[in-house]
């Protein structure tokens, strides 16, 4: 089941995909059910925005494929390797990446986002999938100039509208049999199959969750694969998984 979040005549709403319509919901389904309206809208006369914007915050997972790992330097690490990027930072599909002054190069980095259901601390690995209310489509946008001058990554990956997420949050996925592409301007840049991950989505829940507590609504990036590189204003980058989408975003200056 795909669910969208989206605008239509002045108001955000929540809907199912249904082929060419959305079949409307009465709230937001992670807190008031599936419950229906009744109503259906045309996909076409809708404008998508993030599937979520996360209560709390956003999760991220560091140099989670090897070939990523080997070219950002050093190993890959033993264990995850968290960090996070503010709500604010987030965007819809369409929304424009917004390439800030403070730096001069602004680095793509395509992956695959988790969105947490349920409250979960201290969650075991075997039980971690329990906790997931879906999976969408994120880009970890990162200044990547700043990542490497300030020597933590907060400012580097904190600017506003550096957390692409959409286009819909599925909810009947299987990581194991997806690939991860993406894309600048139509040409190839990343491609990976998810399963190439240093560390599985139940470990990394399982790990985030004794550190602090994750919150329905909260989100999770679980890395990038190799072929980072950088976008210039005018650009358009494009992160894929087969069975979740396309994300589509434009670039700009400030």
């Amino acid at each position: 089941m795909k669910i969208v979040r989206f605008s239509h005549e002045e108001t955000i709403r929540y809907g199912i995909v249904d082929g060419t319509d959305l079949v409307v919901l009465e709230g937001d389904p992670m807190f008031a059910g599936f419950g229906t309206t009744g109503e259906r809208v045309p996909l076409g006369e809708v404008s998508l925005l993030a599937p979520v914007i996360p209560r709390s915050k956003v999760v991220c997972v560091g140099k989670n494929y090897h070939d990523h790992a080997a070219e950002m330097g050093g190993e890959a690490p033993a264990e995850p390797l968290l960090f996070l990027k503010p709500n604010t930072s987030v965007v819809g599909p369409g929304d424009a990446i917004v390439r800030p002054p403070q730096s001069s190069r602004t680095d793509f980095e395509g992956e695959l986002a988790v969105v947490i259901g349920r409250i979960a601390k201290n969650v075991p690995a075997a039980s971690a999938l329990d906790y997931v209310f879906g999976y969408t489509l994120g880009n970890d946008v990162t200044a990547r100039d700043l990542q490497k001058s300030d020597g933590q990554w907060t400012r580097a990956k904190g600017f506003d509208t550096f957390c692409p997420l959409g286009p819909a949050i599925e909810t009947d996925f299987d990581p194991a049999a997806a690939t991860l592409q993406t894309r600048v301007n139509g040409e190839v840049k990343q491609s990976a199959p998810l399963t190439d991950m240093i560390h599985s989505v139940p470990d990394i829940i399982a790990y985030a969750s004794a550190v602090f507590t994750l919150l329905p609504g909260d989100v999770i990036l679980t890395g990038t694969p190799a072929g980072i590189g950088p976008v210039v204003a005018g650009d358009v980058v494009e992160v894929e998984i087969s069975g979740l989408g396309v994300l589509r975003n434009p670039v700009r200056d400030a």
